[in-house]
C-alpha cells in the first residue's frame, strides 16, 4: 500500500534566506544568469519569493561569501565570472613523465591561474572502513597516509588524503614528509607498480569539521567526495585515495564510449 506524502515529508527545513540563495546560485551555476547579469532587484526578489527585503539581503551575503556575486549594498548585484572548474578526472590520474611535476597541476594550470600544493602529513595509520577494505587490509591493519591540501590562486579547493600499502612503500621515499618529483603514480611506476586501472566512486556530502576548516568554505555546501582506487598488474590496489572538493567550485566530466 502507498502512502500518502505529507506536508512533513516534503517541508523545505532550510531557513528562507538558504533556500532564496539556493534557487538563485542554481541560475547562476546553469548559465540562467550569466557572468556580468546583473540580479534581479531586491524589490523584485522580495516578491518573487514572498521575504521580507532583510531576508534578500541575507541571501545575498551568502553568494556574496562565496564569490558568485559581487555588489554593495544599495547597488546591483552582479554575477561575478564563474569560478566553478570542468575536472577530467582521466587527465591526471596517469603518472608524470619524466622532468614534469605532478600531473594535478600541471592540468590545474592549464585552466588559469596558480596551483600549488601543501603537504601536511605523512604517518602510518588505520584508513577510514571503506579504504581499509579496498585495499584489501586485515582488520585493524595501517597503511601509509599521505594527506595534502591543494590550492589555486591561495585558495584552497580540495583536501586529498592517500593511503598505501605498507608493503609496497615502506623503506622509500613515499615515507618521507617531502614532495615526490612527479607525483606519487610517478615513483609507484618506478618501483614496479605501474597504475593499470582506476576506479571512482563519487558522492555528495555535508561537510566534515576537518573540511570545513581545510577548505576554508563560506557557508555549509556540501563537497564533493571521491574515493579513488587505483590497481597495478594481476588487480592488484596499490593507492586508494580520498580526494574532497570544495562543492561549489568543481564539476566532474567522464568521458566513456558505449559499448
Amino acid at each position: 500500500m502507498t502512502v500518502p506524502k505529507t506536508e512533513a515529508d516534503t517541508y523545505d527545513r532550510r531557513s528562507l534566506h538558504e533556500r532564496i540563495a539556493a534557487d538563485l546560485r542554481e541560475e547562476i551555476m546553469s548559465g540562467d544568469l550569466a557572468p556580468g547579469a546583473k540580479l534581479p532587484s531586491t524589490t523584485q526578489l522580495t516578491a518573487r519569493f514572498a521575504a521580507s527585503n532583510a531576508t534578500v539581503q541575507k541571501a545575498l551575503q551568502l553568494l556574496k561569501d562565496e564569490r558568485l556575486v559581487i555588489g554593495r549594498a544599495g547597488a546591483a548585484v552582479t554575477v561575478r565570472e564563474h569560478r566553478q572548474r570542468t575536472v577530467r578526472p582521466a587527465s591526471y590520474s596517469a603518472p608524470a613523465k619524466n622532468g614534469e611535476p605532478y600531473r594535478w597541476l600541471t592540468e590545474a594550470e592549464k585552466q588559469g591561474g596558480r596551483a600549488r600544493s601543501e603537504l601536511l602529513e605523512v604517518t602510518e595509520a588505520t584508513p577510514p572502513a571503506d579504504v581499509a577494505e579496498a585495499l584489501e587490509l586485515a582488520e585493524g591493519g595501517t597503511a601509509l597516509l599521505r594527506r595534502q591540501v591543494l590550492f589555486i590562486d591561495d585558495e584552497p579547493v580540495e583536501l586529498v588524503q592517500s593511503y598505501y600499502p605498507l608493503a609496497i612503500v615502506r623503506g622509500t621515499a613515499m615515507m618521507e614528509r617531502r614532495k615526490i618529483k612527479g607525483g606519487t603514480p610517478t615513483l609507484l611506476a618506478a618501483l614496479g607498480h605501474p597504475p593499470r586501472l582506476s576506479v571512482d566512486r563519487v558522492s555528495a556530502r555535508v561537510p566534515t569539521q576537518e573540511q570545513y576548516a581545510a577548505l576554508r568554505l563560506p557557508s555549509s555546501l556540501p563537497v564533493l567526495r571521491t574515493l579513488r582506487v587505483v590497481y597495478s598488474d594481476g588487480e592488484r590496489p596499490i593507492e586508494a585515495t580520498v580526494m574532497t572538493k570544495a562543492g561549489h567550485l568543481y564539476e566532474l566530466q567522464y568521458e566513456f564510449t558505449p559499448e
